[in-house]
Order: structure tokens, then sequence, then C-alpha cells
């Protein structure tokens, strides 16, 4: 019997108003295993009110930093008690490999909370005096209601990355997860209730975007922030919303990373992490280092060990603890990659190794013999296909690593110190990781440039984004 999960609306799991559901299909087995309420306006609108109430009315934004950290670490408590819950239900909506969701994503979850809780309670605002008989200062009140939608890659990791700021700082929430991936945000909305979460503070509305739960809540006039991570176009549809009610926004979106490798690089540190950088999460990561720049003098020597790693990869089922490379998502994403990976011959590429596996399976791909203006090189393709091309200098290097429309983050790998800083300073990216790859620091920015979005999160900028800034000026009366 397949268990069912509903919206969390004003503190309780709810089913649609209107009493529809979907499935969730495990893309391994291509087999229904969960039914979902499937949400409308209707729903969105319910959401919106308890959150709106929740936020004027109830205790959780009057109840101080301290009090409500004291909820968010109950919450990170109970995700890593419910971990193994948690990863499966990635794992079984989306194929990600149980090594990486209940290893990887579920801890990153909970100390996305612990941490903003953290700071939230620690950071310090601006004292400003003056010298005309005045005293400035900076407070950073709640915005208010904050919907939240989430991508389908990294499901519960990157929920928890939006909610968990917004919360500490006092909002409330109407968190929308990808209708791929419904699952971990209804188990997260229950915890959150278990934790001592007030009703109304933490609400999860299943549903489509266009022309549903998604529209809905970014046009919505009660809505006070708007955060999403996803694609290009979905983004720029977002922001067109949301300018009707001058709703700021925050984008995190699309990505066409460029990994290089300079002649004095560790080979054996560069393909590691290079592997890791285009073959986690079967490349559907927005910060995947797809485009590899590699200095001609070792182009060959790098591209061999890096297609023996390639080979040996576990790929298989993703529940199994050694597997490495699971399927893709759905059925819609399969086709995709692979019309992407069908053109690679037409337009003069190799495949190295992989290509299409089993099912909604594609095996790790190496792709040479392309150039910089081929679909593969320019494109987004959100899956575990690495096309790899030769460069001559720093220069080069660097003009090609800029040379697109995407800007989330970059990645380069050599043992000259001076080159790490002068390179790094010279990409074009949101984030630019030397020798290493998805190391994060949770007080750093996080977000692109160009078609990978607007704004950044993280820290002090999350707390910008989920707050209203306010200036308090006063008179100091003379003794």
């Amino acid at each position: 019997m397949t268990e069912f999960f509903g919206h969390i609306i004003d503190g309780a799991e709810v089913k649609s108003a209107s009493g529809a559901t979907f499935t969730s299909i495990d893309p391994y087995t291509g087999q229904q295993w969960a039914e979902i309420a499937l949400g409308d306006a209707a729903d969105a609108a319910r959401a919106v009110a308890a959150a709106r109430r929740a936020f004027d009315e109830g205790p959780w934004p009057r109840m101080g930093y301290g009090a409500r950290g004291r909820i968010l670490n109950r919450l990170a408590d109970l995700i890593e008690a419910h971990a193994d819950e948690l990863g499966m239900a990635d794992t079984r909506d989306m194929g990600k490999p149980i090594s990486q969701s209940r290893g990887n994503d579920v801890p990153r979850a909970a100390a996305n909370f612990r941490f903003f809780a953290d700071h939230a309670r620690l950071a310090t605002a601006d004292a400003l005096p003056m010298d005309t008989g005045h005293h400035a200062y900076t407070r950073f009140e709640p915005a208010g209601v904050v919907a939240a939608i989430a991508p389908w890659n990294f499901p519960l990791m990157l929920e928890t990355w939006k909610v968990a700021p917004a919360l500490a700082w006092g909002n409330t929430v109407v968190l929308k997860p990808a209708e791929d991936t419904p699952v971990s945000a209804t188990i997260l909305g229950r915890l959150a209730i278990e934790a001592g979460m007030p009703p109304g503070v933490l609400n999860v509305v299943h549903g489509y975007g266009p022309d549903s739960v998604g529209q809905a809540l970014t046009e919505d006039p009660d809505v006070d922030r708007i955060t999403f991570t996803g694609e290009s176009g979905t983004g720029r549809a977002i922001a067109r919303a949301a300018a009707g009610n001058l709703t700021p926004v925050s984008l995190e979106l699309g990505g066409k990373g460029a990994n290089v490798v300079f002649a004095d690089a560790d080979l054996d540190t560069a393909v590691e992490w290079s592997i890791k950088a285009i073959f986690t999460n079967t490349g559907q990561v927005c910060l995947a280092g797809s485009r590899l720049y590699v200095q001609r003098d070792i182009y060959d020597e790098f591209v061999g060990r890096f297609t023996t790693a390639a080979q040996a990869m576990v790929v298989g089922d993703p529940k199994q603890e050694a597997t490495q490379i699971g399927p893709l998502a759905s059925e819609e994403h399969y086709r995709k990659v692979r019309g992407y990976i069908e053109s690679i011959e037409t337009e003069g590429g190799t495949i190295v190794t992989g290509g299409l596996g089993e099912g909604w399976g594609v095996l790790p791909t190496i792709v040479t013999g392309l150039g910089q203006q081929a679909r593969c090189s320019r494109e987004e393709i959100f899956g575990p296909v690495a096309v790899v091309m030769p460069f001559d200098t720093e220069a080069d290097a660097i003009r090609l690593a800029n040379d697109t429309r995407y800007g989330l983050n970059a990645m380069l790998f050599t043992e000259n110190v001076h080159r790490a800083h002068r390179v790094s300073a010279k990409l074009r990216a949101g984030t630019v990781w030397v020798n290493c790859f998805f190391i994060r620091d949770l007080r750093a920015p996080f977000g692109g440039v160009g078609d990978s979005g607007i704004g950044r999160e993280g820290g002090n900028f999350s707390r910008e984004f989920f707050t209203e800034p306010k200036a308090v000026v006063m008179q100091i009366q003379a003794g």
C-alpha cells in the first residue's frame, strides 16, 4: 500500500481542498511508491493565509532569537534521528544514491538549521555614533511571509537552505517542493510540528508551477519574499510575476561551471575532485563542472586518468550503499539528456566513455572533440556528461571559462598560489573553488551572475534578504 503525503497547513497535515492527488514514481523501478496531495491556487491561498496570521498575530516573530533557536535545534535533532526515512524519501523520489542522500544531504539539512539559529542569535548590527548630538543604529526585522520554491535535485538540503534562515530571522514560510520530489518536504513539515513550531509558521503545499501552486505563490500580494532555486527560464517567469507586487526575489538558477586544470596541478587531486564535480548526484547539480578545460601539456594524461576513474564508478540501484550513479530523476529529464548525447557525434564530438544506460540511466560520460560553440559545451545538460577541451595559456583558460551566459561557479586546479589568486579574481562566477569542489562555509555569499541568478544568500546575505533593515536615529540631550 502506498503511503499518503499531504500538505502541511496551519500546523496540520491536510488533503487538498479538491481532494486531488498525484503519484511519485521511483525512477529506478518506474513504479509508483507514494501518493501526494495535489494542490492548486486555493491550497496556496490557505497556506499563505495561515502564514500571514502566524506572522501578524502569532508568537514566532516575537519570541526572540534564543527561543526560536531552541525549536530550530530540536528540528535539527529530529532530522538527524529520521535520517534513514528522509534519505530514502529523496532516493525513491529522484534516484539519488542513498550514500549521498542520507550521508550528505540529511546532515547538511540539519546543519542549515543549527547554523542559522546560531547566526541569527549571534549576528551583530551597526551602531553609528554621530557628532551632531545624535546616535544611529540598525535593526533587522523579519520581512513577513516567505514563499520558498525548491528544486528536485537536492530536495531536503535546498529546502532547508531556504527555510532555515527565513525562520531563524522570524519570518513564516510557505514551502513548495518540486513536484518530482515532494515526500521529504512533508516529512520535514511533520517534524517541525513535533519540534514545537507554532501553527502556520512552516507550511508545505504540493503542486505544479504554471497555473498552479507555484504561480499562485509568486503572484500573491501577501507574500513578502520569494526565494527560488531552479531553471533559468522559470526564474525569469517568477521575476515577472513578483514584479507585479514589487516582491523582492532571490533566484539561484542554472549553471555551466568551468573546471580549469593547469599543467602544474596535482593530477591525483584534480582527477578526484573533477569526478565529484561532474558525476555527483548523477550530474544533476547546478554547480557541476561540466566544461572541463585542461592545459595542453597534460591533456592526454589527464583524460586517461579521468576516463579510468569514471569507468570505475558503480552504476545501479540507488538504494544500495555502494552505488555512485543512479538513474536520472524522471523520464522527461532522461529524454532531455538523451537528446544531448545523441547530438554529440553530429557536432563532431567523440564519446570517450559512457553514453546511455538502462532505463532512465546515463553512464558517466566523457566527451572530447567538441568546440566551444557546440550545444553540449554551452547549454546546461544537467546530467553526467563532461565535455573536455584543451587550452594553452592562462589567458586562454580565463577567456574560455568566461565565455558563457552562466556564472554560478567555477573551479581551478593549480599548485601556483599566485595563479590561484590571479585567476580566481578574473573568473566571472559567484563561487570559485581552488583545488576542491562543493566545500561550503554558510557565512559566505552563495549565488550567481548572468543567467545563473539574482542575489546572494548565506550568513549576513540571508539576513539582508529575509529581513527589513531599519535605521533608528535618536537625539541625545546635552547633559
